[in-house]
């Protein structure tokens, strides 16, 4: 009776082409997907070897955050950026070719998108008459050192140079990718401009160009204003100090991650000197957070017409794992001294719900919201533009109490248990936790190798799929390797 109960089960097992059972994703069907969808993206949705963000089916355009043409690239995230990240991190877990050459034609199309100011814009057209509106690197390399009518605004919102740039500092230090020296000097371009338009203070704008004039800005701390204007003011922002959407956190993480790979100390005291600003911008009294942007006088400033002067509970989270990065880094005590008192913060001005409001106003610390029709500033939460976060998820809890349990340890600590090399038997465990999102990501493919979302083809899809198969593929080689090893 045994033998046939074991025979039927045995025989109710089915194996892949990999000797795996069947609801376990073999390597070889895995890596087949994963080339399946880069295939596709190159031959159909590539312009001159960049990315949109979404397509129709038809192909007939490509999108971006409310732009459409046939010939657009999007720089800001998900794009080229991080379709080519994604391109290299799947080559590093796999060693197939095709991987390297695809990244190495996103980047290669941010060489030709680069402006002269050393950054990137949220998307660039490579239609002819188009790229007339923007002066570029390319353009400067030629003599045309007139910028004249064309923009050269290089921008950190959205997290659009700095990813440009983590993209292009991960190829160049990925061993035997034998990348161009077009792509090494563009890269050297934009770290030497990143760096010549921090300002003073150690801050940046949210973007810089050519035009820009704060280089005699004082360095100054905070000043709360007597009052300041109820209306939007109706003036630009892009020069304002901005911590809005993490672009500080993405600089230092940035600066940081270069200066682990290359050691070129220029990088980290960059970085340090973003934290520097940091101390000088964190509100004192009782309201011991940051606000979105600040002017060159260091008062907290308006920036979009639903984004008033107040203290923000998000940018406060962003500019403490800033600091808190720059401790782990570097061992420096004092960048986490003020830390406690911006967490405490946090944590009184949590509102009944579990959320926690965007803004607060200055001085009072009531929550601030805008009304849906009209954008006017007001105490009730009820009536919102739909468009904009105005709280902030409980998820910002979890957030609050990692960093409080971390700030417990050594930072050298830290820093060894982020690098140590993992078991095979954590490699086999981390194979495991994989392998759902792997046959979820399979399921959902289509025959032709593309993700929909609503009928469309969307790039963020491609890099959600992409990077747990090539973390699989490279947990399960290195679990089969036998020895402790670091992550590619």
């Amino acid at each position: 009776m045994r033998t046939i109960l074991f025979t039927t089960l045995l025989a109710a097992t089915f194996f892949n082409a990999d000797g795996k059972a069947a609801d376990e994703p073999g390597e070889t069907e895995v890596l087949a997907a994963m080339k399946r969808a880069a295939t596709f993206y190159r031959n159909n949705l590539a312009v001159n070897g960049g990315y949109a963000s979404q397509w129709p089916e038809d192909l007939s355009e490509g999108r971006t955050e409310g732009k459409e043409s046939p010939t657009i690239i999007s720089i800001q995230p998900p794009g080229t950026t991080t379709i080519g990240l994604s391109l290299l991190r799947a080559y590093r877990a796999t060693g197939d070719p095709l991987f390297l050459t695809q990244a190495k034609e996103a980047a290669a199309c941010l060489v030709q998108s680069q402006l002269a100011t050393g950054g990137w814009g949220s998307d660039f057209d490579f239609d002819p008459e188009k790229q007339k509106r923007y002066h570029l690197r390319s353009d400067l390399l030629k003599g045309d050192t007139e910028r004249g009518k064309r923009s050269d605004y290089s921008t950190l919102d959205d997290n659009k140079t700095q990813s440009a740039m983590q993209f292009l500092v991960e190829l160049v230090n990925t061993p035997d990718a034998d990348v161009s020296e077009e792509i090494r000097e563009a890269l050297e371009y934009a770290w030497d401009r990143l760096i010549h338009y921090q300002a003073p203070n150690g801050a940046w704008p949210q973007q810089y160009s050519s035009v820009s004039a704060y280089s005699d800005a004082p360095v100054i701390p905070v000043s709360m204003p007597d009052s300041y204007p109820p209306k939007h003011p109706k003036e630009s922002y892009v020069h304002f100090y901005t911590l809005n959407d993490n672009n500080l956190l993405n600089v230092v993480k940035l600066l940081l991650r270069a200066y682990k790979l290359e050691g070129d100390v220029r990088y980290l005291d960059s970085a340090k000197r973003c934290g520097e600003f940091l101390f000088l911008a964190q509100h004192t009294g009782s309201q011991r957070g940051w606000s979105q942007q600040y002017n060159h006088e260091m008062v907290p400033v308006w920036a979009r017409k639903f984004e008033p002067p107040a203290v923000s509970s998000a940018e406060t989270m962003g500019a403490v794992e800033a600091l808190f990065e720059l401790w782990v880094a570097t061992g420096e005590s004092r960048f986490i001294e003020t830390v406690s008192d911006a967490l405490k913060w946090l944590e009184e001005s949590r509102l009944e719900d579990g959320q926690w409001a965007r803004f607060y106003e200055l001085k009072t610390n009531r929550p601030l919201y805008c009304e849906a029709e009209t954008y006017k500033v007001t105490y009730d939460g009820t009536n919102t533009p739909g468009h904009y976060g105005f709280k902030i998820s409980s998820s910002l809890r979890k957030k609050i109490d990692l960093i409080r349990k971390e700030l417990k340890k050594d930072p050298a600590n830290i820093m060894r248990s982020r690098t140590r090399p993992y078991s095979p038997e954590e490699w086999e465990k981390r194979s495991r936790e994989l392998k759902g999102k792997v046959r979820s990501a399979m399921k959902a493919q289509t025959e032709k190798g593309y993700w929909l979302n609503d009928d469309e083809i969307d790039a963020r899809l491609f890099s959600k799929n992409m990077n747990p198969m090539a973390d699989y593929i490279e947990a399960l080689r290195k679990a089969e390797a036998g020895e402790p090893s670091l992550r590619n």
